[in-house]
């Protein structure tokens, strides 16, 4: 066997579609949805952090898909991994799986060394969430959606470079948190593949208990009546 040293030429798996704003405001016009919509993005990425942070469920719809088996930003389900209770409810009242199945939780790269215990970490294979590590036990208890039993975590670390708004909307939710680090799972329920298109994602927030769905620069909101 040869022990030659692996080398990657990816630097991320954004390659699918994306959408304009006028077809995503087409569609909730169409539709009549209503919905805000935010000229500044940053505004914006404050203004989920915040809902986040009050324990409420986003879809977060942006850029190019990811080409592969798991959301890693942007056609993700995000939620607080502060909260005990996010991960029962996200398997049972949005995912439909058992209560059991963990979360990935996603790091920024410059925190690395405060969350995980070992050292010498393979960055690469991070960014696609390929790598389960271990957390510091300091944070079994503060972060219970995100931490398995046995003390890991499927650990997604990015940097600004690789998905800016994604990054943003961690540091923006440690900021006010404390703690800036998010629990991400794709965007579907089990048993069906990751929402692609505007239709896809309006779907999946009309039939479960997500609370939000951010398409780009548009947020539309849960009417619990529904």
């Amino acid at each position: 066997v040869q022990k030659n040293k692996r080398t990657y030429v990816q630097n991320n798996t954004y390659f699918g579609p994306n959408f304009k704003t006028k077809d995503i405001e087409n569609f909730l016009d169409k539709n009549n949805i209503s919905y805000t919509k935010y000229s500044n993005k940053s505004v914006l990425i404050k203004t989920v952090a915040k809902h986040i942070y009050d324990n409420k469920i986003i879809a977060w719809f942006q850029g190019r898909m990811e080409y592969g088996p798991r959301a890693l930003g942007n056609r993700s389900i995000l939620a607080n991994p502060l909260n005990k209770n996010i991960k029962n409810i996200v398997n049972s009242r949005i995912k439909f799986r058992e209560n059991f199945r963990p979360f990935a939780p996603v790091i920024r790269f410059k925190d690395i060394k405060k969350f995980i215990s070992q050292s010498n970490i393979d960055i690469t294979p991070t960014k696609f969430m390929l790598m389960v590590l271990k957390f510091k036990k300091k944070w079994h208890h503060l972060l219970p959606s995100v931490v398995h039993v046995d003390g890991t975590g499927r650990f997604q670390i990015i940097d600004r470079n690789i998905n800016q708004n994604y990054y943003d909307l961690i540091t923006e939710f440690g900021k006010i948190s404390g703690i800036p680090i998010l629990l991400n799972t794709s965007l579907n329920v089990k048993g069906e593949p990751i929402c692609c298109s505007i239709d896809d994602a309006y779907n999946f927030f009309v039939k479960t208990d997500i609370d939000y769905l951010v398409l780009e620069n548009y947020l539309i909101k849960k009417n619990k009546i529904i």
